[in-house]
């Protein structure tokens, strides 16, 4: 046949037991065969693991009728060939599949003798002998190689059976099978078996029908059933019906789609145990082949303790979410009744079903001691109530008596013997036995406690139908309300603090609107709405001597209450620096160096430039109408942190004169409204900000006619972050622009139309109206610098006085106007300037051109001169000096006299 394949193998009995050839496993191993009952490598746990499955299904399903059966065989697995050896010692049959499996047609296989036809030479003689014995009645099994039809190349193990003919002529059949896979399909059984009967997971095998077939002992111990009684029943023979029927779904829905379904949880009562178990299954088709369904697998694991466990690790995992909720949402406001209410809005529902917060009376009165008494029976109020109780109390806790506690900022005291007492007076938390609402099940009284002060209680409840708390609850609500309580803390000293700060500031600002001379005035301060802190912004009007008043308004860099107190310090030196009747670029120069002095640590303050609202770049338009100018170029220091920074813009208005003096320091230009026109941005010089130093401040001199309105301002009213600063100058000057009103009305309309947009910093806001005084209120007359000028001086003050019906002033000023020209003309220079106002009192000047300022001071009895200064000090309300350009001005102040309905 042209090709010779060497037999090897081995003796079976004639009990038909395999009786090995010694060698035969070497023989094997020599050719590359595996050891029976093992798979070849990376063909283990491969589809035929499957197919060993399916086939042992296939076996359990029961006896069927004669000439009927399943389809498939295990011969859809395994490659098997047969032929048949006559009596001659020839092949006297050759199968298709023969001719197949050995890739030799029928045609060259029938006649052939196989000993020569497929063994190598050197065996023939052994290969006759065992032909001659197997044709005498004995059986044989050995081993072959062999190369199919297809070229590929294999190990079949042949069977040689003795047989008999018609005639009684002897033969033999032979059978050949694949051995690679008949060795592959037995390691896979065995591989199936000792996962079905050794793993400790239930295991189970439905047939088509979806009837039980096998399972193995532990399935069977899972239910409390014997394995024996399991095959043939349904699922609703174990399972409740319920459970059931999901399972059966589950299996219809595997054998028809063959998707498997995984980790199907259901729970129940078995028949055979009193005790609910919770099960997960994982079902698998079968298939044989062709991918024909030949049923359903399937694994079940008793799951109940993992289920406890992973409950007891969601509610671990749940719990600390909500610590790291309360971390991040508790205290984003330094604001007590804010505070109790982000602690509210963690905790229900998500922890409890009512709750409420209840602070000392104390604590929120802003006392020292915020504690309340040691029983724990101290006035509380209620600041914050949850609930998502329909019909409970929404006040768990409150005394059923007290119908003020039942609202959120209603006051009442527990009773001393009560559990919330108990927890006030010890600082420990409390589970009550009972409550009063039959919808609460389980309550925890919790104090809030910070820094070994009790500050207040909180109070948790779970309603009917809810889990009540455990040991686990108490630690979370103890935790939860131990975070709440530092919170609390410190909004409580912020609150303190800040309402000292806005004390300590309203009390450096001028009270009501002031009045001035020539000047309807009104004013206006709202701090932040942010409510933070307390911020640097501050205002003045101060009366100067001749008819004059300095309108100022500054802004100190940063906020709080060292910010507040700077200002303090600001304010009372313009005052002091006002007094002296220097002009406004003086001022704001000695405001410099005062503001220097407490950067670099001489003063009393020091502010940094870490906090609040830098005016460099903010304050960048000052505009002259609609045109912007950008400010001057302001160096850093070198150390920003010791750096005391503020801005002030400082007006001297004369009501004589209606002309306005005005230096700027940093500041925002003010506007300037005239009769007739459209409001504007006044071109003043904006100047560096105070405390920069090295910067000579400029002023200017800007007329105001009758009528017109000034104003100044701080940055809060037009500098937001939702809008530029040059959007809300604009703003402002529309608000001011339109129809004439009060000056109470510009202002609250100008806040109506600029603060709802932002408030985000403090506003400062001075407004003042030029009313022109009279014509007949001034008298001014110049004389010569001779000895008769003083008598003419008497003259001329006393018919002024006259003119205008006040005679109850003639002597008083004619003594004190003798006196002051008297010391001009013997200590001045130059003429000698007389000059009378008639406003809210009546203002006399005398002005020289000398530049020595008068010194009152105590005459001897012995003396003959230096009683002038004494006799306008005693007769006079008010006198002073002041420099001018040109010399200086000497001037009392008489008061009006009152009418005579109006005296005692």
């Amino acid at each position: 046949m042209g090709r010779r394949a060497p037999v090897r193998g081995g003796e079976r009995s004639q009990t038909g037991v395999r009786v090995p050839r010694p060698g035969r496993a070497a023989e094997q191993a020599e050719a590359g065969l595996p050891e029976p009952g093992q798979s070849e490598p990376g063909t283990a746990g491969t589809g035929l693991a499957g197919a060993g499955l399916a086939g042992a299904a296939r076996t359990l399903t029961g006896p069927t009728e004669w000439g009927q059966g399943e389809p498939g065989s295990i011969y859809d697995y395994i490659r098997v060939a047969a032929f048949a050896i006559g009596a001659d010692g020839r092949i006297s049959q050759w199968s298709d599949r023969a001719a197949e499996f050995f890739g030799v047609a029928a045609a060259d296989a029938v006649g052939a003798d196989p000993v020569t036809a497929f063994m190598p030479r050197e065996q023939w003689r052994e290969g006759r002998a065992r032909l001659e014995r197997i044709l005498a009645g004995e059986e044989w099994v050995g081993t072959a190689p062999y190369r199919d039809a297809s070229g590929g190349e294999g190990v079949a193990e042949v069977y040689l059976m003795p047989g008999h003919s018609e005639g009684g002529s002897g033969g033999a059949v032979c059978l050949a099978v694949d051995l690679r896979k008949l060795r592959r399909i037995e390691t896979d059984l065995a591989a199936s078996e000792a996962v079905f009967g050794q793993t400790p997971t239930g295991f189970f095998l439905f047939d088509r029908q979806l009837r039980l077939q096998r399972v193995n002992d532990a399935f069977a111990a899972g239910i409390g059933v014997s394995p024996d009684d399991l095959p043939g029943l349904h699922p609703y023979d174990i399972f409740p019906r319920a459970e059931a029927e999901r399972l059966l779904g589950a299996l219809r829905q595997v054998l028809e789609s063959g998707d498997p379904v995984v980790d199907m949880r259901f729970t129940g009562f078995a028949p055979m145990r009193d005790t609910a178990r919770r099960w997960s299954v994982s079902l698998y088709r079968l298939v044989g082949a062709d991918d024909r369904p030949m049923g359903v697998a399937g694994q079940i694991s008793d799951v109940t303790r993992r289920q406890r466990d992973e409950r007891e690790a969601a509610s671990v995992r749940r719990n600390l979410a909500l610590l790291n909720e309360a971390s991040a949402h508790i205290g984003s406001t330094l604001d007590l009744e804010t505070t109790a209410k982000e602690l509210l809005d963690v905790i229900v529902p998500r922890f409890c079903d009512v709750a409420s917060v209840d602070l000392y009376s104390a604590l929120l009165a802003g006392e020292d001691t915020p504690g309340g008494p040691a029983d724990g029976a101290g006035e509380l109020r209620r600041v914050a109530v949850s609930s998502v109780v329909a019909g409970a109390a929404a006040v768990a806790g409150a005394p059923p008596a007290a119908d003020a506690a039942r609202v959120v900022g209603g006051t009442f005291c527990y009773p001393p013997r009560s559990p919330h007492a108990k927890a006030l007076r010890t600082g420990r938390s409390v589970v009550p036995d009972s409550h009063p609402d039959p919808l609460v099940r389980s309550t925890i009284v919790v104090p809030l406690v910070a820094r070994n002060v009790v500050l207040g209680l909180v109070q948790l409840s779970r309603a009917k139908g809810s889990e009540p708390f455990d040991q686990r609850d108490v630690a979370i609500a103890r935790e939860l309300v131990a975070r709440a309580a530092v919170c609390v803390d410190n909004a409580r000293l912020y609150r303190r603090e800040h309402e000292r700060a806005l004390i300590l500031q309203r009390s450096l600002l001028p009270p009501g609107n002031p009045a001035a001379s020539g000047l309807e005035i009104a004013c206006r301060y709202l701090p932040g709405s942010s409510g933070t802190e307390v911020g640097g912004d501050w205002f003045d009007v101060i009366p100067l001597p001749g008819n004059r008043t300095a309108l100022v308004v500054g802004d100190v860099m940063g906020r709080g209450l060292r910010a507040a107190v700077a200002m303090g310090q600001l304010r009372t030196a313009v005052r002091t620096l006002a007094m002296l009747d220097l002009d406004p670029a003086e001022v704001l120069t000695a405001l410099d160096e005062i503001a220097r002095g407490l950067g670099d640590g001489s003063g009393s303050a020091q502010l940094s430039l870490g906090s609040g609202p830098s005016p460099f770049g903010q304050h960048q338009p000052l505009l002259a109408g609609r045109q912007g100018t950008p400010p001057p170029h302001v160096p850093e220091p070198a150390d920003a942190s010791e750096v005391y920074l503020a801005t002030c813009v400082y007006a001297v208005y004369d009501a004589v004169t209606r002309r306005c003096t005005i230096a700027n320091a940093g500041h925002l230009p003010p506007v300037l409204l005239s009769p007739g026109d459209d409001a504007l941005m006044l071109d003043v010089p904006p100047g560096l900000p105070l405390g920069v130093g090295g910067e000579i401040f400029e002023e200017v001199e800007v007329p105001l006619p009758d009528g017109a309105l000034l104003g100044l301002y701080t940055d809060g009213l037009v500098e937001s972050r939702k809008h530029q600063l040059e959007e809300g100058l604009e703003a402002f000057r529309r608000a001011l622009s339109g129809p004439q009103r009060s000056l109470e009305d510009v202002c609250d309309h100008v806040l109506s139309e600029l603060d709802p947009h932002h408030g985000e910093d403090d506003i400062a806001l001075v407004m003042a109206r030029v009313h022109a005084l009279p014509k007949d209120a001034v008298g001014d007359w110049r004389l010569p610098r001779e000895p008769t000028s003083v008598a003419r001086a008497r003259e001329l003050a006393i018919g002024w006085l006259l003119a205008r019906g006040l005679d109850d002033l003639m002597d008083t000023t004619e003594l004190l106007v003798s006196e002051l020209a008297t010391n001009a003309l013997r200590h001045g220079s130059g003429d000698i300037r007389l000059r009378l106002l008639r406003d809210t009192t009546v203002v006399c000047e005398v002005w020289d051109n000398g530049y020595a300022q008068p010194r009152q001071r105590r005459a001897q009895e012995t003396d003959e001169g230096g009683r002038g200064l004494q006799l306008v000090s005693l007769l006079a309300e008010r006198w002073g000096s002041r420099r001018t350009p040109k010399g200086k001005i000497v001037w009392f102040e008489l008061g009006l006299p009152q009418p005579p309905t109006a005296r005692p």
